[in-house]
């Protein structure tokens, strides 16, 4: 259970890979649980005394965190698909189209940098080494360069999803190997954070959650690929067989002698990262069978459509609330019931702050328009 426990100390964040093309609800709403779950991960991870974290309540809870950053990652490889294609739809050619979506990914990249700033600075200025500790959006932003990359290689649709497909299952392959390989440690320290686990230092790496963006994108292909020809439930009926089918077929095989000399199912099992792909198809296709129920009302948004939409926001007031001084006087001294009850708090606090940060929008809006115009004629 090792990397469920290290999911939980730093789940993840963004709402899309780009804001361009038609936002599916049933996506956002889906992000929208996952961003409860990674609030749930930190706040019981961050505020439970010692002494509560060995019961078994306290381990599920970690286990239902755990899924939080995959499914971050395999939505964003989602996006990734669906925005390139849109851009491609409005007659951008493949390779600006990509160009643009990678541009998404560089952001995100950089802004793992200014959140790391950010706690470097309200930290006081302690251990100038953490502004380089790789957290999940160091893992999304060059993830989603390098799906991007990938669609424009191939120029159809089937193409494309073999390719990533291929790439995805590599990265889950390569996984143990790479992580005992001796040749990684010619890496500057910085950079070999990246590929394989240090403590202290990384709760990401490129292998394997980077292939959650790679398997995300192939799902996005099929999404934007099917419109057109089937009717969406038959879409997610082959979403949830496929599912169930990954899901069977990796449980088989993690329980089969493993094919190499030291692979953990719960860090590094190929089979493990099919069983979260297999849970994550299966998540999609129940979020659009709850979002598409009969007694919703077709005009009215969904809190957690709204929480997901507004997820990196979220995902970096929050951590600074739960790890950062804010919360110091709440750390490691609550029984778990009481930190129950805190999280349900934080989680309100949440979404009427992304309220309050949506309603804000058009005057931070002029404001920004307003001081550009004033630079552009003092210039």
């Amino acid at each position: 259970m090792t990397d469920e426990r290290t999911a939980a100390q730093s789940q993840p964040p963004v709402a899309a890979a780009t804001r361009t093309g038609r936002r599916l609800g049933y996506l956002d709403w889906l992000r929208g649980a996952a961003v409860l779950v990674m609030v749930e991960a930190h706040v019981f991870d961050a505020w439970t005394r010692p002494e509560d974290k060995g019961g078994p309540v306290y381990g599920w809870l970690m286990m239902l965190g755990g899924m939080g950053a995959p499914l971050f990652l395999f939505l964003a490889g989602v996006a990734v698909s669906l925005a390139a294609a849109s851009h491609a739809r409005r007659g951008v050619p493949l390779r600006e189209a990509s160009r643009r979506v990678r541009g998404r990914g560089w952001q995100i990249f950089g802004y793992a940098f200014l959140l790391r700033l950010q706690s470097f600075v309200l930290g006081g200025f302690h251990a100038p080494v953490s502004l380089l500790k790789v957290d999940v959006l160091n893992i999304m932003g060059p993830s989603i360069v390098a799906t991007a990359a990938l669609w424009s290689l191939a120029l159809t649709r089937r193409r494309r999803a073999a390719l990533l497909a291929a790439a995805g299952a590599l990265v889950a392959l390569a996984t143990p190997p790479i992580r005992g390989t001796p040749w990684i440690a010619w890496l500057p320290d910085p950079l070999e954070w990246y590929v394989r686990p240090s403590a202290g230092h990384t709760n990401f790496t490129l292998f394997p959650w980077g292939g959650f963006v790679l398997a995300g994108g192939v799902l996005g292909l099929g999404l934007e690929g099917a419109s057109g020809r089937w009717s969406a439930a038959r879409v997610q009926g082959a979403i949830l067989l496929t599912g169930g089918g990954l899901l069977a077929g990796c449980w088989w095989a993690s329980l089969q002698p493993s094919l190499y000399e030291s692979a953990g199912f719960w860090t590094s099992s190929p089979a493990f990262f099919g069983l979260r792909v297999g849970l994550l198809l299966l998540a999609v296709a129940g979020s659009w069978a709850w979002s598409a129920r009969p007694w919703r009302h077709p005009a009215r948004t969904s809190p957690l459509e709204v929480l997901g939409i507004g997820s990196l926001f979220v995902y970096w007031v929050h951590l600074e609330l739960v790890y950062g001084i804010f919360g110091l006087p709440l750390r490691a001294r609550q029984p778990i019931e009481r930190t129950a009850v805190a999280f349900l708090v934080l989680c309100g606090l949440m979404y009427g702050l992304l309220a309050l940060w949506n309603r804000s929008r058009p005057a931070r809006t002029r404001f920004w328009e307003t001081l550009i115009t004033r630079d552009l004629r003092t210039s």
